[in-house]
């Protein structure tokens, strides 16, 4: 499932002002901040709970992917980092799909 929620979210990201705006203004607006914790809320928690061993852990596992994932986003799409802006669509799910799935599956801490 790592590898799919980073090809997914590659797939929304790619070429989408709307969602670099919203990351933008969510870091210094709340409803910035508002939009983001419902697209948190309404996708990425359902996902999470599917897949986390442990029920009680997974609002925390799911926040450690959105971390991942959002942090993607900020360096490739606000920050435009050159590294992270010349990994390929290929190479992203593969490098950090198993750090999401071990966020989403691995055993506790």
């Amino acid at each position: 499932m790592g590898w799919a929620l980073v090809g997914h979210f590659l797939d929304l990201w790619e070429g989408s002002e709307e969602l670099t705006a919203v990351l933008r203004v969510g870091v210094t607006h709340q409803a910035g901040a508002q939009r983001m914790q419902l697209v948190f809320r309404d996708q990425l928690l359902p996902a999470a709970r599917q897949v986390c061993p442990d029920p009680e852990q997974f609002p925390a596992r799911a926040a450690l992917c959105a971390a991942q994932l959002l942090g993607l986003a900020l360096t490739r799409y606000v920050l435009r980092l050159p590294p992270a802006r010349e990994l390929t669509h290929g190479e992203l799910p593969a490098r950090l799909g198993p750090t999401v799935q071990r966020h989403l599956t691995a055993p506790g801490p």
